[in-house]
């Protein structure tokens, strides 16, 4: 069976992670979004969604669907619920990577597997890769661009106070991307580290 590199991608808000996911992709990768397989099970007909529905109560649902909006208000004001939130979201999205793994290694059609999870260390999950790719941009830039999408500086603040510093994530990486520039030299920059990584056969 073929057994692809598995690649993570890590750092701090607005620093460019879906941008270097998708400059992998282009060159073979399969990408997977950590916190797009957490909206997909965050749906209040699921397991998981029921588990969250009674932890923090059924007005998180806006229009039939879970509000992910205003399950970071009640959360982030309230640690406890936090850690009791990620003890339900974390192991079912572990377990879903690495069934997402298996399934792309049978299927031969990509180069490698690479995950962007922005709180892999945090949740203590880094083990499980072959390289960590931390995307570091200087703190002034990573707010412009957050609240270029439309976010508030406010937010940006109380959403990182929950995260390892960007500077710690590069230390902990195999790799660090610098990302203050343009994206062709993003680019240029994830096709040099595509080279190093490679690609493992077995």
């Amino acid at each position: 069976m073929l057994k692809l590199k598995k690649i993570a991608i890590t750092g701090g808000l607005a620093s460019g992670k879906s941008t270097v996911c998708r400059f992998f992709q282009e060159l073979g990768a399969y990408v997977v979004n950590a916190d797009s397989i957490v909206h997909q099970y965050l749906e209040p007909q699921t397991t998981l969604g029921q588990k969250v529905l009674h932890l923090l109560g059924s007005d998180i649902i806006q229009d039939g669907k879970i509000d992910r909006q205003k399950i970071a208000q009640k959360v982030f004001q309230n640690r406890d619920q936090l850690s009791a939130l990620e003890a339900i979201l974390h192991p079912a999205l572990l377990q879903e990577i690495a069934k997402r793994y298996e399934r792309v290694c049978h299927e031969k059609n990509h180069t490698s597997f690479v995950v962007e999870m922005p709180l892999l260390f945090e949740i203590g999950a880094e083990g499980f890769y072959d390289a960590v790719i931390t995307v570091l941009a200087d703190e002034r830039v990573a707010k412009q661009r957050f609240q270029a999408a439309g976010h508030t500086e406010q937010e940006y603040e109380k959403r990182m106070s929950r995260q390892l510093s960007p500077t710690i994530k590069a230390q902990k990486a195999h790799y660090t991307i610098i990302n203050n520039g343009s994206l062709s030299h993003l680019r240029q920059e994830v096709a040099k580290l595509n080279t190093i990584i490679g690609v493992s056969l077995s």
